[in-house]
């Protein structure tokens, strides 16, 4: 356990990254009976993937069909991933898969409990910018 004074390295919760059997009749019911925004809708590499905007301001909704499981992915942001990843591990944290999002460089793993987590440092503000607006289905 760590002591009072110490914190995460999470800088914001900025995704909720849910698993979706039928991305385009989850976005219709998102926005549709929610009253969500749709930020983007698109289709490519042979997967779906919808941002929704459920509230002003941070975590936004990624629905999409690429991602196994039915838990959600919380996605904080993290000012160095790298530099959060070293302290993470210092307090008994077991690095999990990092990889390339759009964003920036990401790495997911699991909490003892099971529950899905992932860290990423925002590298290319610049790309959700790029999607916006952007409807394929």
């Amino acid at each position: 356990m760590t002591d009072a004074t110490s914190h995460p390295p999470f800088e914001q919760l900025d995704y909720v990254y849910m698993p979706s059997r039928d991305v385009a009749s989850d976005v219709g019911y998102f926005v549709e009976t929610v009253g969500s925004r749709l930020i983007f809708a698109i289709e490519a590499m042979g997967t779906r993937v919808a941002m929704l905007e459920l509230a002003p301001g941070p975590p936004r909704l990624l629905l999409t069909d690429h991602l196994a499981g039915d838990w959600p992915i919380l996605v904080y942001r993290v000012g160095n991933l790298e530099s959060a990843m070293r302290d993470l591990e210092n307090h008994g944290w077991q690095r999990g898969t990092t990889i390339e999002i759009p964003q920036g460089p990401c790495c997911s793993f699991q909490a003892p409990g099971g529950q899905r987590l992932a860290i990423y440092e925002l590298a290319r503000p610049e790309v959700e910018q790029h999607f916006v607006g952007r409807r394929d289905f």
